[in-house]
This record gives C-alpha cells, structure tokens and sequence, in this order.
C-alpha cells in the first residue's frame, strides 16, 4: 500500500482514537485497537469494520492487536518564551507529522487567551461532544484528535479568566476522553504563567520542545522557558529555529531577515539537542490558513516537519535511563 493517509482515514473514520500504532509495510497493516468498555459482540464486529476498511484501502493482509488497557497519554509541551515565533504552527504540524509516522498521537491547545487550532487543523466551528463530564476531542487535520478552548468560545471573544480558571479549563482539555491516544502534543501560551504552572503541577510533560527564532532577543526569551522547564524537572527534549532563512518565490535568493543558526548555536551552547530548521516560507502561512498543514503534504517543508518529529518521537521512546 503506497497511501499510508489514505489508510489512516479510512480507520479513522470507522473507529477514530480507538486505533493506534499503525504501520504500513508494503500491502502489510499492522495497528493496536482498544476495546475498552465493548462487550464480546461489539469486539468482533468493530474488529471486522477494521479489516473492511483497510482492504478497502488497499491492504493485503491486516493484523490486529486488540487492547483493553488503559492508556495515561504523555504530554509533549511546545513552549517558547515570547509570542510571534511560530509555536502553534509548530504543534500541529508536529502532531500530525508524527501521526503520519504510525504513532497515536492528539494534540491539545493550551493557550487559552489565544487559541488558534481549530482553524489550523481544519475544523473552525466545530464543538466538541461530551461523554459524562469528559469532553471527545475532534478529528482535525491528518486524523488528529484535538481540543481546543477556540471551539469552545465564540469566534473573536476574548477569554478573561484569571489563573485558576484558565487552569481548570486546560485540566478539562487534557483529561478528555482521549481513548487509545499514547502521545498528546501541548502547544502552550507565551511566556511562563498560570497555565504553564498548572500543567506541571497537574499534568507533568514528559518533555518539553522550545521553539526560538533565530534573533538574538527571540533567544533571550527561549533561554527563559529553558529555564523554567529546568527548575520544575521537565526536560528538554530540544530546540527548533524557526523562521529561518527567506526564500525569495520570485528571484529564488536566499535571505535571513531574522538572522541565521542562532538557535543551533545555543542549543550546543546549553547542550540540549538541536531538532531542526524551518523556513519562513509563504507555503506555510497559506497551507495553515487553509486548514491543510504542509506536514500533510509532501516537499521540502513537510520533510523537515517530519525530521523533527522524528527526533522527537526517537527520544520519547528512548529508556530514560539511557545516555541521552
């Protein structure tokens, strides 16, 4: 099977979060289904849909790995020290980029004053459903479950809450019914505040990815987060430079208006692993408007996405007490 996406959403859209760990080798699919809460009847016509649905994709064989287990998701914050370098932007496409590589992965957006991923991920108006008093994310671009306090409030309302509601709210975000979903992307607020201090208190990231620009005053506020991450024990997965380097769509040169490899220069510096360089790119801006992340896509942009994902899906899995 050469169409890994299309496979995807065919499962998807037959069982949504309850399929993970998909893996495509040659016509050969291989994933993990979560069965929680179904009883023997449901389990083999759910398993049956499955199968219908990946030979209609095109698969040759299908193996099923059945799963009743519950799953406690980690967390993967994306964080920078100010605003305006590109974190939202950053989550989704890594999300889906790691999604794209066989993993589960969902994606949570946690800057409550400012939330930007429904348009992002393609589904602008679309409000979750709750099961009890836990809300069912939404299936985004790429087949990515989300959720996001944009579909929850009005298009343009300002959100006023002081800390301990906006740290409620992200508890509601993050303990959603999230299924068989083993990594959530957390794409934080600007800055080190309340929502940040709530989420290490209540729901500890297993890592966190900064994001800087490659400016020197970009960086002095990426080395704050750093630091922030360092006092409560998160660790620091990497740095990406993003918005780095300009390449002109009509002569074809090469610039660097907000400087070069000043992010690479600082995470050897601090000696925290360097994920990779995104371009300042119009591609991406349009493909984000639209609602289709270029990690979707394929070129030179969407590789690089899917480079960094890769890192850091390789240092998640990495035992913890391996040299890193």
């Amino acid at each position: 099977m050469s169409d890994f996406n299309a496979f995807y959403d065919a499962i998807v859209a037959v069982v949504g979060t309850r399929a993970s760990g998909v893996k495509v080798v040659d016509d050969a699919v291989s994933l993990m289904l979560d069965v929680s809460g179904l009883n023997a009847d449901d389990r083999v016509q759910i398993e049956a849909d499955v199968r219908e649905a990946a030979e209609r994709a095109g698969a040759q064989s299908v193996r099923i790995m059945l799963t009743a287990e519950r799953i406690t998701p980690r967390l993967i914050a994306v964080a920078s020290g100010k605003g305006g370098v590109g974190k939202s932007t950053l989550s989704t496409n890594l999300a889906i980029a790691m999604a794209r590589a066989g993993r589960s992965v969902g994606l949570v957006d946690a800057d409550i004053y400012g939330p930007s991923q429904p348009r992002l991920m393609g589904v602008e108006g679309v409000r979750p459903e709750a099961e009890g008093k836990m809300m069912i994310p939404v299936m985004g671009a790429g087949g990515v479950p989300f959720l996001s306090m944009g579909q929850l409030v009005k298009p343009g309302q300002a959100v006023a809450w002081r800390g301990p509601m906006a740290g409620n709210a992200l508890s509601q975000l993050v303990d959603a019914k999230w299924g068989n979903v083993r990594d959530i992307v957390v794409d934080l607020p600007p800055g080190t505040g309340d929502i940040q201090l709530s989420m290490i208190q209540k729901h500890k990231p297993v890592g966190a990815v900064i994001i800087s620009t490659p400016q020197d005053l970009a960086l002095i506020d990426a080395m704050r987060a750093i630091n922030f991450f360092d006092t409560a024990k998160v660790p620091i997965i990497g740095l990406v430079e993003n918005m780095a380097g300009y390449l002109c769509p009509h002569c074809g040169e090469m610039s660097d208006p907000f400087g070069s490899g000043g992010a690479e220069a600082a995470a050897i510096e601090l000696g925290i692993p360097f994920l990779g360089r995104i371009p300042l790119d119009i591609k991406i801006r349009m493909a984000s408007d639209a609602g289709t992340p270029p990690a979707l896509g394929d070129g030179a942009i969407s590789d690089a996405y899917a480079a960094i994902a890769h890192k850091v899906a390789a240092w998640i899995d990495l035992p913890k007490d391996s040299p890193a």
